[in-house]
C-alpha cells in the first residue's frame, strides 16, 4: 500500500479506522527525512495490511506540536487506536520491518491493562 498524507483533519479517521498505523513526521528541508522516505515507502509495500502515513510538520504544525515533535524524522505507531511506539530519527529498513512484526504481535489486552493501571496509579 502506498503511503497516505495525514492531516489534522484526517488524523482521527485514519487512526480509528485502521488496526495498525505507522506515521512518519517529516519536512521537505530535512535531509534525514528525504533519506528515510524511500525506506518508509519500500517497507509500506511489504505490509499492505498496515497504513503508512506521512505528516509534513511544516504544513501540520498543530498536529506535530500535539505530539511534541522536536526532531524529524520521527516515527509513531498506533495499534487499535492506542499510541504504542514513538522514536525520533530515521529507522534502518530492517529495524522498521522488525518493528512492524513486533507491533503486529503486540497483545493489546495487555497494553490496555497497562494503560488502565497507569491511570489508576496517577489518580491515587
Amino acid at each position: 500500500m502506498a503511503t497516505v498524507e495525514m492531516s489534522e483533519s484526517s488524523f482521527n479517521e485514519v487512526i480509528d479506522g485502521n488496526n495498525l498505523v505507522i506515521i512518519d513526521f517529516w519536512a521537505e528541508w530535512c535531509g534525514p527525512c528525504r533519506a528515510y522516505a524511500p525506506v518508509f515507502e519500500r517497507v509500506s509495500d511489504l505490509f499492505p495490511e498496515v497504513v503508512f502515513a506521512k505528516v509534513d510538520t511544516e504544513v501540520e504544525k498543530a498536529l506535530a506540536g500535539s505530539f511534541g515533535i522536536r526532531s524529524i524524522p520521527t516515527t509513531i505507531a498506533f495499534k487499535e487506536g492506542i499510541g504504542v511506539f514513538m522514536q525520533p530519527g530515521a529507522l534502518p529498513e530492517e529495524s522498521l520491518k522488525d518493528l512492524i512484526g513486533k507491533l503486529q504481535d503486540l497483545d493489546m489486552d495487555e497494553v490496555r491493562a497497562d494503560v488502565e493501571a497507569a491511570k489508576s496509579d496517577n489518580t491515587a
